[in-house]
């Protein structure tokens, strides 16, 4: 059972503009909406041109639309290994989707080796941030105990956190892992993720 599968692997873009701060200057919303402009009209090369330039500039929206564009090959070839490097690059600025997206590539060993470990980490970041995607597959991988220990109220617990914040297919999910669960480590794993949410995800 994997979370990824579920979803549909559209092109997805981040549609927020930065606000400006400082001395940066303004002409980069014109940029960056150029270029969010031209992909959604298919002018992908325009895109390219935009993006490149901005995420050069260490700007991580651009950074994790030029990781789309290279993994689902819209505009370029299809190159993991390059769409790895700028999710990279804007998971480390705290983009939870780049978060959510290295995950999925470590723990497919998609244009990386295959480490679960790693794809831990990854989505945990992002289920930290309140991400559903990656909240439910860390779940997932405490019921499989890959990266980390088999724990099913810890992915009960996850897989909980993720349909509250409104993954549709979590229900399922949750379903099959209550049938493996008692109904103390049911109510442990709920009480758990009230704490979790009322923390702020802090140490969970």
């Amino acid at each position: 059972m994997d979370a990824h599968s579920m979803r549909n692997l559209t092109l997805t873009l981040c549609l927020t503009v930065a606000v400006l701060l400082g001395s940066a200057k303004a002409s980069y919303i014109d940029d960056y909406t150029k270029g969010l402009n031209a992909a959604q009209s298919g002018d992908f090369s325009t895109a390219l041109r935009e993006w490149t330039t901005l995420a050069e500039q260490g700007d991580s929206s651009a950074q994790f639309n030029l990781g789309v564009m290279y993994e689902h090959g819209r505009g370029v070839p299809k190159d993991d290994k390059t769409a790895e490097k700028w999710y990279r690059l804007a998971a480390k600025q705290g983009v939870a989707d780049a978060q959510f997206n290295l995950g999925v590539m470590y723990g497919k060993g998609r244009g990386v080796p295959k480490d679960d470990k790693t794809a831990e980490k990854w989505y945990r970041l992002a289920a930290k941030q309140g991400d559903a995607k990656a909240q439910i597959n860390l779940g997932i991988m405490y019921i499989d105990g890959r990266g980390v220990i088999k724990d099913v109220v810890y992915a009960h617990m996850w897989v909980n956190i993720g349909a509250s914040n409104g993954a549709a297919y979590a229900g399922g999910i949750r379903d099959f892992i209550e049938k493996r669960m008692t109904s103390a480590q049911i109510a442990e794993a709920q009480k758990l993720a009230r704490e979790c949410v009322r923390k702020k995800y802090k140490g969970c």
